[in-house]
């Protein structure tokens, strides 16, 4: 065959495999079992073009990032990191101005430290909470990102609402320790959207769900009242917030949530 009809052969084979191999986009890749990397809701979904508040927690911790609790809250090789005790919850506040609409991002992972005799799991948190001295209603007005306990595969998200309404979602992950794992929240005036891992999971449109108030982030390694915990450490790579401003410019269509109750509220 002449050497030019040969190369254009090659290459229109070369074509062909590409027009024929599957192509996934961001939002439908599947990251079960590995980290999402640079894949995340705020770059698939658009939300990046219009200004964002980031946090790399690279350097000393600011002083805006309040703890409670026992335990340690530091910045650790470009990690904000929450170590805990043998006993008490320890938690980490963004004591800023809130947000009643926005989206909110973090890449975070967890892990039990050491086992002690008769010991407990932590539950791993992180929720949108009333902003500065407004109630904080026993967490009755929280906005779940994720919650799970360390050692289990399932994460959940969750709206409270007064008096004691929980809307909320499960997701089966593969959550071993220090698997790294993105998820966001999205509230906007018509509707609550949860993503993880660039994946929106749920969508919550119903009015009695949406409800406005000024929420900031909180980081919380939560323990059982009264109970000897396994010494457990959660970190986050970053986090991210970013106004309604830009469209999504995917489909955040998802199954509503279960409504449920939450007896903790106050």
């Amino acid at each position: 065959m002449h050497p030019l009809r040969s190369a254009l052969a090659a290459a229109l084979v070369g074509l062909l495999a590409l027009t024929l191999s599957p192509v996934v986009s961001p939002a439908s890749a599947d990251h079960f079992d590995g980290a999402p990397g640079p894949i995340h809701a705020g770059n698939t979904f658009g939300w990046y073009q219009h200004g964002v508040f980031r946090q790399e927690f690279i350097g000393p911790k600011p002083g805006f990032w309040k703890k409670k609790g026992r335990g340690v809250v530091r910045t650790q090789n470009g990690m904000l990191t929450l170590m805990s005790t043998k006993r008490g919850s320890v938690s980490a506040t963004l004591d800023l101005t809130g947000h009643t609409y926005g989206r909110w991002e973090i890449r975070m992972r967890a892990r039990t430290m050491s086992k002690v005799r008769g010991g407990k799991p932590f539950k791993v948190v992180t929720e949108l909470v009333p902003g500065g001295t407004r109630d904080q209603h026993c967490g009755g007005r929280d906005i779940g990102i994720q919650n799970f306990t360390l050692g289990t595969n399932t994460v959940k998200s969750y709206v409270h609402t007064l008096p004691n309404s929980s809307y909320r979602g499960f997701l089966g992950r593969h959550l071993r320790n220090d698997r790294w794992h993105t998820y966001a929240v999205e509230v906007a005036k018509d509707h609550i959207s949860w993503f993880v891992d660039a994946h929106v999971i749920h969508t919550e449109r119903r009015t009695e769900a949406l409800d406005p108030v000024p929420r900031q982030l909180k980081f919380e390694l939560r323990a059982k009242k009264g109970k000897t915990m396994d010494p457990a450490r959660m970190q986050m790579d970053w986090m991210r917030y970013w106004s309604m401003r830009a469209p999504n410019e995917k489909s955040i269509k998802a199954p509503q949530f279960e409504l449920s109750t939450f007896n903790g509220g106050c």
